[in-house]
């Protein structure tokens, strides 16, 4: 008798799910909720704008892996894959193992890939873990090995004037992306999607390196993505949305470590006037601090409000509370002219609104660079050291399938400083005169993974059921425009924009218990690295240094 009400014990549990956490950008996984959530599936209370989520706490799922209920689980592996301890107390679980790969034909490219590198070449990404719990106390552990060619690529191209050259030092200089991860090929271990914390109810306290992301966009957000590797950070948030008399509220809190890339501007470094033009910058770490809050009006059904906030120092400059948690400080930006650890900061606010009966959504976010928080400034010049998201999606009934839909999605990105006097001070978003590594951590942009100074469009239509999506996507991304202003602005040339146009098809398809994603994408780039020589006696309109890249990518998902 007590081995049966063991084993049942032990399949309630199992089927129970667990409460670890989605990671950011998990194949089909993670786009699949949302999805569900424009058709009316999901709890409609939950922003989807403070991820990782806990699908467990938020949408009270019985597993996470498996949400679709149509689904059929299969032992391929004959293993067990969770267990709970005989007085029901400590149970554990194993999360599904992971493998990406990537290639670039002639340069890299893309974004939002967390612990791989901006390199040309094969690129593989391989993770799985298990999460277990004790009472309030989870621990998951899942962590990321990354293996990258590296190959060689033409970086800022050598036939630029030197003058150029230099003006191109000077604002990469003031941010940690180089534009090659060294001369050889490159093996890296992270924690990756790992975190200890405790529980109370809607709350959760502890430690990760987690990727975040905050913010309602699906292919940029302003302050924090998976676009670099997660970073060691002390986190409290919420693991569902709180019920108040004025609505919900969602949230977190971090305070973290960021790492320096340990790399230079180019490879190799180049000289003007046989000085080099490097400047190194201080070998120390950074503390990072953050804050996210949604707020879900109870009379607007579907429509969320937030807010972003983060501010770093070198660790040299961690003088004061007001320093840790800046917040909850009265002290203002530090002005550039001042000591290089003092503050950079910037902050951003956004809206979700979704429309499930249309089942469709709309969402905008606009933030501030280097915003000190005086809301004269706002007011007198919001234009200046703007940029924001806007987006849009919307699910349409696929004939008389049921369960087919076809999704239209469209999403445009502005990073491109307004202001000529700011362009030409280099004061472009995720760079810093201050904290002279910029808005990074390990050589990769926190924020919108298209980095300072750039634009970008995109709008894919795709057919979807289920875990199953096939489409097609058109992309246009107009590279550092805040650079092209610096350093062309005695030479204006509006021939010279380094703009790629690209055109991909992707999908993803569950069978068994796998995940499947593929994306083909063709990349035309033109003016690569801005590179435009007119030669005497030529049209006005001649060809710039034009190349074609090739972007192949193939990943696996086990679900145990």
């Amino acid at each position: 008798m007590k081995k049966l009400i063991y084993t049942i014990i032990m399949c309630l549990f199992a089927g129970f799910g667990y409460g670890q956490s989605l990671p950011v950008g998990a194949s089909a996984l993670e786009d699949y909720y949302r999805r569900a959530q424009l058709e009316g599936k999901l709890d409609s209370s939950v922003s989807f704008t403070v991820r990782p989520i806990i699908p467990k706490s938020a949408f009270k799922v019985k597993d996470m892996d498996y949400p679709d209920s149509s689904e059929t689980r299969f032992n391929l592996f004959h293993t067990e894959r969770s267990g709970l301890s005989k007085d029901g107390k400590f149970g554990w679980q194993l999360l599904p193992i992971g493998l990406l790969l990537q290639n670039n034909s002639h340069h890299p490219y893309g974004w939002n890939d967390g612990a791989m590198i901006p390199a040309k070449g094969l690129q593989t990404l391989l993770t799985a873990g298990i999460y277990a719990e004790y009472g309030p106390l989870t621990i998951q552990f899942k962590p990321e090995l990354v293996l990258a060619a590296n190959g060689s690529f033409d970086t800022f191209d050598k036939e630029h004037f030197d003058v150029i050259t230099a003006r191109y030092y000077d604002f990469y200089n003031n941010i940690d992306l180089p534009a090659r991860f060294g001369g050889d090929g490159l093996t890296k271990a992270y924690w990756g999607q790992s975190s200890i914390r405790l529980n109370y109810k809607a709350l959760s306290f502890g430690l990760s390196t987690e990727n975040l992301w905050w913010g309602p966009g699906m292919r940029n957000s302003l302050l924090m993505s998976n676009n670099a590797p997660g970073f060691k950070h002390l986190t409290l948030n919420t693991r569902k949305p709180i019920q108040s008399a004025i609505g919900s509220f969602e949230g977190q809190i971090i305070a973290g470590r960021l790492e320096n890339s340990g790399y230079g501007v180019l490879e190799p470094e180049r000289e003007y006037f046989n000085q080099p033009l490097f400047v190194a910058k201080p070998n120390d770490w950074r503390y990072l601090s953050g804050l996210v809050i949604t707020w879900q009006p109870k009379w607007v059904p579907g429509l969320f409000l937030g807010l972003t906030r983060s501010a770093q120092h070198y660790s040299s400059g961690l003088n004061s509370f007001g320093d840790y948690l800046p917040f909850f400080s009265s002290k203002k930006q530090a002005s550039a002219t001042e000591a290089i650890n003092k503050r950079d900061q910037r902050n951003s606010y956004f809206m979700r609104w979704l429309w499930a009966e249309e089942k469709a959504e709309v969402y905008f976010e606009f933030g501030r660079n280097n915003y000190s928080g005086d809301l004269n400034d706002l007011a007198l010049e919001p234009n200046v050291s703007r940029a924001y998201v806007f987006g849009i999606r919307k699910l349409f009934p696929f004939g008389s399938r049921a369960g087919e839909n076809l999704m239209l999605s469209a999403e445009i990105t502005q990073m491109q400083e307004t202001n000529i006097a700011k362009v030409l001070n280099l004061d472009s978003w995720y760079t810093s005169k201050n904290i002279r590594h910029g808005y990074t951590n390990r050589g990769q942009v926190l924020g919108a993974g298209i980095g300072p100074g750039a634009n970008h469009q995109s709008v894919e239509l795709s057919w979807v059921k289920g875990f199953k999506r096939l489409g097609f996507q058109v992309e246009r991304l107009v590279h550092n425009n805040d650079f092209y202003y610096y350093a062309f602005n005695d030479s204006f040339d509006f021939r010279r924009h380094w703009t790629d146009l690209s055109f991909g098809a992707s999908g993803e398809w569950n069978y068994k218990n796998f995940l499947f994603n593929a994306k083909l994408q063709g990349i035309q780039s033109l003016n690569y690295q801005w590179f435009l020589m007119q030669k005497p006696g030529e049209d006005y309109m001649v060809p710039g240094k034009d190349v074609f890249n090739l972007q192949v990518q193939m990943g696996v998902t086990y679900r145990f």
